[in-house]
């Protein structure tokens, strides 16, 4: 299933800044923390105790300061000392109303911080959890590689926050250290890419883990840094100021150290959307969640350096949209499904996006499921062509009714593989209509 297509999620902020002491600290001879997290669109879930409510966090390498904005009115949270401000992100929008919160006390795992300055965004438009098919309340980055040396071991899906002081790395086999290029709270790595015929061409690249994407570059034709003949225009990702578009293409390779990515997928955004952004200085593109999960990393900023391992990852193909469609929960909707003689009421796991039956003496089920539509399609895409609409509730594909997986394993229904054939039931005005095309290939 190599062809599965992740959003893109990033923030890049403009934050006023606040001269507020903070610091994540562990527990008296505590080495370190370890703290599981969840892999959901290249993203980490990470979850975090915000003043005694329990959250969950995109770790994004690249932001500042924590942002709450996914609070619904069935959250219950405290947050203090608080005062109005703008903040402006990614996107063709204005800049957004926020609130700008300081004292609070935040704890991941046994690492905490009694006086943690965070923004929360009040605009309910901004909710990456439809997206993501999972509940996400907010992002968070600086504050955590700034206080501990950060590992991240994708395949285990662990985080470790070790204590600095007390930290003493372990020489691995094949493992590599680099660089980090620390400026303005944000990482960046300095590497080579080769684009058509031209052959290693030096960039600097911002370390966005929460971005989901793979590379980013930005067009700079003096530069080398040229979009490739074979391209398309796509959606990009959701950025803090609305949906960000570009070019998808890919490159022949990106070197980082000793390690070189083959056939590496790219994605050269249209510029009007970064006008947030007085200077670029010598950066010239981003590396998103879809790069970074391909190796063990060990990220010290004290040090200004990163230790890299390839992992069982590393050589998978990347992935692209091959359907052109895009989904997200769209609430919950009723279904009746026939059942063996039974009763009751039967409640599956408690998240935001569960399912809850409710079982008739006449061996009949009505369950409450999450609702699944396409969010947007491409134009011109096998899905387009073959009739779909933004819109339409996805029912099944290829038979295989979707209340019964999460969000990306549907995409990757979706997706298979070059050459298949798909099959989509979908409901669109009360009437159910089955749509049918065959996944083509990207690129030539």
């Amino acid at each position: 299933m190599n062809s599965f297509f992740r959003h893109s999620v990033f923030f890049i902020f403009c934050l006023p800044v606040l001269l507020v002491a903070q610091e994540y600290t562990l527990p008296k001879s505590e080495k370190y923390e370890k703290v599981k997290f969840k892999l959901v669109n290249n993203l980490i879930i990470v979850p975090v105790d915000v003043n005694g409510a329990k959250l969950s966090f995109i770790l994004d390498s690249g932001v500042n300061k924590p942002i709450l904005f996914n609070l619904s009115d069935q959250d219950s949270i405290q947050i203090n000392d608080v005062r109005e401000v703008s903040i402006r992100g990614l996107g063709d929008g204005d800049p957004i109303k926020a609130l700008s919160s300081s004292n609070n006390t935040f704890q991941i795992g046994k690492a905490r911080n009694n006086n943690q300055l965070l923004y929360v965004v009040m605009d309910k438009e901004l909710n990456l959890s439809p997206r993501l098919g999972i509940v996400v309340h907010g992002i968070i980055g600086y504050d955590l590689f700034r206080d501990f040396v950060v590992s991240i071991n994708y395949s285990s899906k662990v985080i470790k926050l070790y204590d600095p002081q007390l930290y003493k790395p372990k020489k691995r086999a094949k493992e590599q250290t680099l660089s980090l290029h620390l400026e303005k709270s944000k990482a960046y790595l300095k590497g080579f890419v080769l684009i058509g015929d031209k052959q290693n061409v030096p960039v600097k690249l911002l370390v966005d883990s929460g971005s989901s994407d793979a590379l980013w570059l930005f067009e700079d034709v003096e530069k080398g840094l040229d979009v490739p003949k074979n391209s398309y225009q796509d959606f990009l990702g959701q950025g803090l100021n609305g949906g960000i578009y570009g070019k998808r293409t890919k490159i022949k390779g990106l070197v980082l150290g000793e390690f070189h990515l083959k056939e590496a997928k790219t994605a050269f955004p249209d510029m009007e959307y970064f006008s947030s952004i007085t200077s670029f200085g010598e950066r010239n593109g981003s590396l998103g969640g879809e790069i970074l999960k391909r190796f063990t990393a060990v990220y010290n900023y004290r040090d200004s350096t990163v230790r890299l391992r390839k992992n069982a990852m590393f050589n998978d193909p990347f992935n692209f949209n091959l359907s052109g469609i895009n989904l997200q929960h769209n609430g919950m909707r009723y279904i009746s499904e026939s059942i063996a003689d039974s009763r009751g009421v039967v409640r599956d796991k408690g998240d935001s996006f569960g399912n809850v039956q409710i079982v008739f003496e006449s061996k009949t089920r009505l369950s409450i499921v999450p609702e699944i539509i396409v969010s947007g399609i491409r134009a011109g895409s096998p899905g387009q062509e073959a009739g779909l609409r933004e819109g339409d509730v996805i029912l099944a594909v290829n038979g295989k009714k979707v209340h019964n997986y999460e969000l990306q394993k549907i995409l990757e229904m979706l997706n298979e593989k070059e050459g298949k054939r798909v099959k989509v039931q979908v409901a669109r005005f009360g009437n159910d209509v089955m749509v049918t095309y065959v996944l083509k290939k990207m690129f030539k």
